[in-house]
Order: C-alpha cells, then sequence, then structure tokens
C-alpha cells in the first residue's frame, strides 16, 4: 500500500521490471513532482531520513525536502520495487572549492552490468539517471551532465562543463549522515538554514520561491516578483508545489540574501 501511494504521489505507473527504462521514469516523475524545499530547517523540526517517517512527509503530507529526504525516500521505493540500488556520499562544489565530506546524499543503480548516478534531491540536477560508465556528455532537459573520474574511488559529476559534486564510492548508510544532518539543523554557516527555499522543475522551465520572492522561468522567460503577504506566500506553496501550510514560516536567523546556491544556477 505505501509503494502503491508513493507511486500515485509522483503519478508514476508501476513497473514491471527493474529495467532502464522503468529508472528513468521513475527519476522523472519524482524530480517534477516533488519540491526541493528547506521548509523544516526554518521550522525548526526534526529531519527523518532514516526510517519510513521520511516517506509520510512526502508521500502522504505531500511535501519536499533537501538531499537527505528526497534521495532516503527514493531509495526505499527503488528497494521496494527490486532495483540494485546504493546509497552514496558526495561533496558538493560550491565557488570553486569542494565542500566537506558527506554534504550530499545520492544512489547509484546496477542495471544490466551498468552503472547508473540517481539524485532527485539536487536542486538543479538531471532529470534523469546520469551514465557512469562514460565520459561523453549526456543530453538532459536540465543541461548537459557527464562524469570525470577522479580516481579509483571518486567521480565529479559535471553540469555543463562545471563540476556540481564529487560522488564516493565508498560503502554508505543512512546513519553516516547523522552529524551532517545536525550540522544542516544547527550550524549558523548552513546553506538550508541560510536559504529558506522551495524549488520544483516543471515541463518548459523552472519554480523558485525564497521567502517572498517568486521566480517561474519559462523557456527563455523569466518572471520575478515579491509576492505582497501572508495569504500570497501561502498561496504561493499550494498553486506552484501542492504544498498547503496553515501559516507562513519565519526564516531562521541565519537567513543570508546573499548566499549562492547551486539550484539557482542557469
Amino acid at each position: 500500500m505505501t509503494t502503491a501511494a508513493y507511486l500515485e504521489r509522483i503519478a508514476a505507473e508501476r513497473p514491471e521490471r527493474p529495467d532502464l527504462a522503468a529508472l528513468r521514469h521513475l527519476h522523472e516523475r519524482h524530480v517534477l513532482s516533488v519540491p526541493f524545499e528547506s521548509l523544516d530547517y526554518h521550522l525548526g523540526k526534526e529531519i527523518y531520513y532514516k526510517d519510513e517517517r521520511v516517506v509520510e512527509k512526502i508521500v502522504h503530507r505531500r511535501r519536499g525536502g533537501a538531499c537527505g529526504e528526497l534521495n532516503s525516500a527514493f531509495f526505499f521505493l527503488l528497494e521496494a520495487l527490486g532495483f540494485n540500488v546504493h546509497l552514496r556520499h558526495g561533496r558538493v562544489w560550491i565557488d570553486g572549492r569542494l565542500r566537506d565530506p558527506y554534504n550530499h546524499m545520492l544512489l547509484t543503480a546496477e542495471i544490466e552490468g551498468r552503472h547508473w548516478l540517481v539524485d532527485v534531491g539536487f536542486g538543479k540536477g538531471s532529470r534523469y539517471p546520469i551514465s557512469m560508465d562514460t565520459p561523453e556528455a549526456q543530453s538532459d532537459p536540465h543541461g548537459a551532465f557527464s562524469v570525470r573520474k577522479v580516481d579509483d574511488r571518486a567521480t565529479d559529476v559535471l553540469r555543463n562543463g562545471k563540476p556540481q559534486y564529487r560522488v564516493y564510492d565508498d560503502p554508505t548508510s543512512l546513519a553516516d549522515f547523522d552529524q551532517t544532518i545536525f550540522w544542516y539543523r544547527t550550524s549558523p554557516d548552513s546553506m538550508l538554514l541560510q536559504n529558506m527555499f522551495c524549488s520544483l522543475p516543471t515541463e518548459d522551465g523552472w519554480v523558485l520561491l525564497k521567502d517572498d520572492v517568486l521566480t517561474v522561468t519559462r523557456g527563455r522567460e523569466t518572471e520575478t516578483e515579491r509576492l505582497a503577504d501572508d495569504s500570497a506566500v501561502l498561496g504561493a506553496y499550494e498553486k506552484w508545489f501542492g504544498i498547503t501550510l496553515d501559516e507562513r514560516p519565519t526564516p531562521s536567523a541565519y537567513l543570508r540574501d546573499s548566499v549562492h546556491m547551486a539550484f539557482e544556477e542557469k
């Protein structure tokens, strides 16, 4: 029943077999359906990623989350559907610098001897899985993605020639992210506390709400507006992201207007 509800949440069909076509379909539907958002970090809520509570949030409360929530929930779904999928950790490139270990959670999948990068929790990441078996650029609705082997255990993932993050082949468990999630929830340097955002790609663009500033991109056209009041902000969450809130979230004390985030790159 939980698997069926999850598939309904992302408007995906139950695959007949765990093959590449099924993975591409599920990956696309998840990326287009579940927002990348940091609201619970600002609401001071516990962040769940190791058990069914993260699925309850995304599926039954129809919310989104950051990488630790989105990719752990997707991991549970893929496992339930019979995919050979593994947790991985990564380090994000920001302003030409590689950030701390375990500051990104993602997945890899093995299908018929080929290896695929699976990531539904990286803002402006790919819409489809990325092949890790070729250095050639792979065309995607969200850009040209490629991988670059660093050494025997690490690979850089690039979008339009610019490194996004480095993924490691080390065996990884959900508990390995405990310290990282705690840091993201409590540190003044946490980008999830410095930015209150909700982001979702559309078929031909992107929608981003940062506090009360709404940016809608359709093709080559982008419109930005500052929403007038709390009612307008709550309406935008419901209209664009399907998120119903009782009251407008209040940004954390660490909010910064000028912090660079990967999902804002064009």
